[in-house]
């Protein structure tokens, strides 16, 4: 049941509670650990891509920084399905590969093990943000800096560190933040993986049992701090300086063209970690299709049923009807929120519209798993709210954390439109006698059609596969999203293969509307990704 902190010193009494227990320390630093190492790593990985890109005008370079965007299409959490048949020390396909090549076999699903597999998946999932921001700040660097710092003698080392790197902190720093927000508070990976020492997990087992206890709001409060803060530092250090350097690109960068074989270079990079990120998502569909796998590199037996038997079981068809119901609604209220706050914001620029653009932004820095604790706390059982709680029916609640943690897609996706749709038309049929709201429904709207749509598709998308709201506000069978109902399955080991189904036709679904909004939006993809 729920016990209110009483006034300012039981607070604090909990917080040093917390901070004397040395598993509460654990759980906190090893969260931490995980952010750190999957910031850190995502942007080793994406940075070079992305000086590669901006640098170098190869063949079929619009095909290989697509490719980079196809990690997103599933959650990591559906590809650590796979991970213990590929990684498994008795009959795991690579150690199979290492023993045939009479190399010696890896163990990394037990000890320390477990931090690395988590946060090579988190790594492989997340580097697109970080790529596509850091393409977006090099886009908005005035190449003409680089240009003089050449003639006065400097490197082009020394240009990249001096001049080319400090300009683009912003992007960088906008990329890191999401992604260690994303990877501090992540609970579907460690808990597919075993890694269940973070204090994400232990939140998420506490708010499992509707323990709504001081200790689990302090342990909450932890995971809020730490966030909102990282937003803020990054908003104060960089807000600005971000908004002054996209002013400054007054013309586009000169891209060296490369030969043939310097394409083929190219593209190396680009193929390599497009492939070692496949590898997860490989193996989620060589399960769904294997009718017999066991200690054999590949599946010996094939089988389409477990495909079928996503649209024949009722417990699978019945968590994608309501996802569809779930997401639909919220998606609707996120173009009419997204259009108003937008307009509000770009149009209108309304008294303190800079302060209503970072209230819309900011569920990308409040984790999933902080606002469904708000939430529990919100329906605990005698509250006025208990009928809409995860143990009533839990589909307005639903509707309602979907719809807030997917806000700032459609509000970026709508500005951007905004920005680059003159308002002369509009302003043209008010002059005729149009009012503003029917101007902007008969004009606005047709000309950011694109715009809306691209936020929407991956709205939807997301919506469809969100994770920590619903392994946390749904406690019913009936009333389970796509992603509980995977959740679910993969305690059952004769169901593991038909969630490996449910998460394929998740990647198609997310990868169809990734690549429909890339083509919508084209550079400007970006923007749905920064802070």
């Amino acid at each position: 049941m729920y016990e209110p902190l009483k006034g300012e010193r039981g607070l604090v009494h909990e917080i040093g509670q917390f901070f004397s227990r040395p598993e509460c320390r654990l759980w906190l630093v090893n969260a931490l650990k995980l952010a750190a190492a999957t910031t850190v790593l995502a942007t080793v990985l994406a940075l070079p891509l992305a000086l590669l890109a901006d640098r170098y005008a190869f063949s079929g370079k619009s095909l290989a920084t697509g490719m980079l965007l196809a990690p997103m299409i599933l959650p990591p959490f559906v590809g650590a399905l796979a991970v213990e048949k590929m990684l498994s020390l008795n009959g795991g396909s690579i150690n199979l590969i290492l023993m045939a090549l009479r190399l010696p076999q890896v163990n990394v699903l037990a000890g320390s093990g477990v931090f690395y597999v988590v946060v090579a998946l988190e790594v492989l999932h997340l580097y697109p943000i970080m790529f596509l921001n850091a393409a977006a700040a090099l886009a908005n660097i005035d190449p003409a800096m680089g240009e003089a710092a050449r003639n006065l003698g400097a490197s082009r080392w020394r240009v990249f560190w001096r001049v080319t790197l400090p300009l683009m902190r912003p992007g960088l720093f906008a990329g890191a933040t999401i992604i260690f927000i994303w990877s501090f508070c992540e609970i579907g990976t460690p808990l597919m993986v075993g890694f269940l020492d973070t204090l994400p997990v232990k939140i998420y087992d506490n708010l499992r049992q509707l323990e709504t206890t001081p200790s689990t709001y302090v342990m909450v409060l932890m995971l809020l701090s730490a966030s909102v803060g990282l937003y803020a530092i990054g908003r104060w250090l960089f807000g600005r300086t971000a908004g002054a350097m996209a002013a400054r690109a007054s013309t586009a960068a000169t891209q060296r063209r490369v030969t043939l074989a310097g394409s083929l270079l190219c593209w190396l990079p680009f193929v390599g970690v497009t492939l070692l990120a496949a590898l997860p998502h490989a193996g989620v569909v060589l399960m769904s299709l294997a009718k017999r796998w066991d200690a054999t590199i590949l599946p010996t037996a094939w089988t389409l049923e477990h495909m079928r038997a996503v649209f024949r079981e009722e417990r699978t068809w019945n968590a994608i009807a309501n996802s569809l119901n779930y997401a639909a609604f919220s998606t609707l209220a996120c173009i009419l929120l997204g259009l108003a706050v937008s307009y509000l914001v770009v149009r209108l620029r309304i008294v303190g519209s800079a302060a209503l653009d970072t209230l819309s932004m900011l569920p990308l820095a409040v984790p999933g798993l902080v606002m469904a604790a708000g939430y529990i706390a919100l329906t605990r059982p005698g509250s006025w709210l208990e009928s809409i709680g995860p143990v009533q029916n839990p589909t307005i609640l639903l509707v309602v954390a979907y719809t807030v943690r997917r806000l700032p897609y459609m509000v970026r996706s709508v500005s951007a439109g905004l920005q680059q749709t003159s308002e002369t038309l509009e302003e043209a049929a008010q002059n005729l006698g149009a009012s503003r709201l029917w101007a902007v429904l008969r004009i606005t709207v047709p000309l950011i059609l694109a715009n809306i749509l691209a936020g929407a598709l991956l709205t939807f998308s997301f919506n469809m596969l969100e994770v920590s709201d619903s392994l946390v506000l749904a406690q019913t069978t009936r009333y389970y999203p796509i992603t509980k109902q995977i959740f679910s399955l993969v305690g059952l080991a004769e169901s593991r293969n038909l969630a490996a189904a449910m998460g394929v036709y998740a990647m198609v679904l997310l990868g169809g509307a990734m690549l429909a909004a890339n083509a919508l939006l084209g550079k400007r993809m970006g923007q749905l990704f920064r802070i």
